[in-house]
């Protein structure tokens, strides 16, 4: 019987993404970041709720729908009332909402995003297949990152060892 190493990660941003966007006083696209901002509209009973962000040059405004034309009463009131407040964890955290910015047809600016790699567990089990290691990293924001790296830091190997242990099967990957 041989064991096996067990590595659990999560990538967490530490900051909201920066959007690609095309700004009207600049006449060209560039980089807009999140002001942790909401705004706020009502017309008669429905509302509209636009997370704000600023253009980095000419501090230019972009408005990312989250609510449109929505009733009052489908808005739970304690998120409402955070919109109202401009809760700063609550703009962030739909500054990190990829589905926030594919419903606005927003390019995220993954070139540019802030990120750690979190190792949420390790452990060694038994194991009946020869595995040395099998790695599993959650990825709940879709980034493009070099895992190897990360791997290799963690095992004390180089990079090209985990990526030739990667092709002989000796390290899993798995990603969520």
């Amino acid at each position: 019987m041989s064991y096996s190493k067990k590595l659990e990660y999560e990538i967490v941003l530490k900051d909201s993404f920066s959007v690609i966007w095309g700004c009207s006083k600049c006449g060209r696209k560039i980089r807009f970041k999140n002001t942790k901002k909401f705004r706020v509209n009502a017309n008669g009973n429905k509302l509209d709720i636009w997370l704000i962000y600023q253009c980095e040059e000419c501090k230019h405004t972009l408005n990312l729908a989250i609510y449109e034309r929505q009733k009052a009463s489908s808005i739970p009131k304690m998120e409402y009332e955070r919109f109202l407040e401009n809760d700063e964890n609550l703009a962030e955290a739909y500054g990190k909402n990829v589905q926030l910015f594919r419903k606005n047809k927003a390019d995220i600016d993954f070139e540019r995003v802030n990120y750690d790699v979190v190792k949420l567990r390790e452990s060694i089990e038994s194991s009946d297949s020869g595995l040395q290691a099998v790695v599993t990293i959650h990825n709940p924001y879709q980034l493009k990152v070099r895992l190897e790296k990360q791997i290799a830091r963690d095992l004390g190997l180089s990079r090209s060892q985990v990526k030739d242990m990667m092709k002989k099967g000796e390290i899993k990957l798995e990603k969520n």
